[in-house]
């Protein structure tokens, strides 16, 4: 595993990512990310959780390594490795499609027709200025990649709906897009469409969280792990009657 420049932390910093910590052992590292918080790549002078990862670093080794990225406004379970020989066997998993992945997302304007199935509707990226999105497109686009998302409505509400999401592709903004482009934004989702107050309720940010994540692990075996919603959202879900 490459050693990069340590970042230096305050400790106020290296107190909020060991309090992100939902499971640990020889191999792996889990963490509840909590919404608003950039996986990779972010802008400013916050750190991303890739950079507060240098907290579990030990002296002259590498911090772990994430496995894969949640978008900056989405809470939940997020995998990073500790070691080289893990990183390695979980990309490769990952890679071959054997991880699952659960989420929990809050969209209107109420439950989709069918109530359950799936959304097979390739993606492409989009590029504009420092921003880039995801649009639905042809299968014959030459941009396209295949994208394929299945949705269950766990609870229907006026105007809304709790949705239990398994994307089986993990594109950029993957579910997202499908839900808008089935008439169904997540709510609070204002980059495709989702409604910024439902029933009288504003809505602060994207109502989107991985609830539960199940891969098989390095050391033999499968493991999965859960999140509970985080508090805003679960104080949502239950304003909204969707529990």
């Amino acid at each position: 595993m490459k050693t990069q420049k340590p970042v230096q932390l305050t400790s106020d910093e290296v107190a909020f990512v060991r309090g992100l910590v939902m499971y640990e052992d020889a191999d792996i590292l889990a963490l509840n990310k909590p919404a608003g918080l950039s996986s990779q790549g972010g802008r400013g002078q916050v750190n991303t959780l890739d950079e507060l990862l240098w907290a579990f670093a030990k002296p002259g080794k590498a911090r772990p390594r994430l496995i894969h990225r949640l978008d900056r406004d989405t809470s939940g379970v997020i995998l990073t490795s500790k070691t080289q020989p893990a990183a390695s066997f979980l990309g490769k998993a990952m890679m071959r499609r054997a991880f699952s992945k659960t989420y929990l997302a809050i969209v209107t304007p109420g439950a989709p027709e069918p109530k359950g199935g799936a959304i097979d509707a390739p993606l492409r990226r989009v590029e504009q200025g420092r921003e880039a999105y995801m649009q639905v497109c042809s299968p014959d686009h030459p941009d396209a990649e295949t994208a394929r998302s299945r949705y269950k409505t766990l609870k229907a509400g006026e105007g809304c709906a709790l949705l239990q999401l398994d994307p089986e592709t993990g594109r950029m903004h993957q579910l997202r897009v499908h839900l808008a482009s089935i008439g169904r934004p997540i709510a609070g989702d204002a980059r495709y469409g989702g409604a910024l107050m439902v029933n009288g309720q504003p809505i602060p940010r994207l109502m989107l969280h991985a609830t539960a994540l199940g891969f098989p692990h390095p050391g033999g075996g499968t493991k999965r792990l859960e999140a509970p919603p985080p508090a805003d959202m679960a104080e949502l879900i239950d304003t909204l009657g969707l529990r």
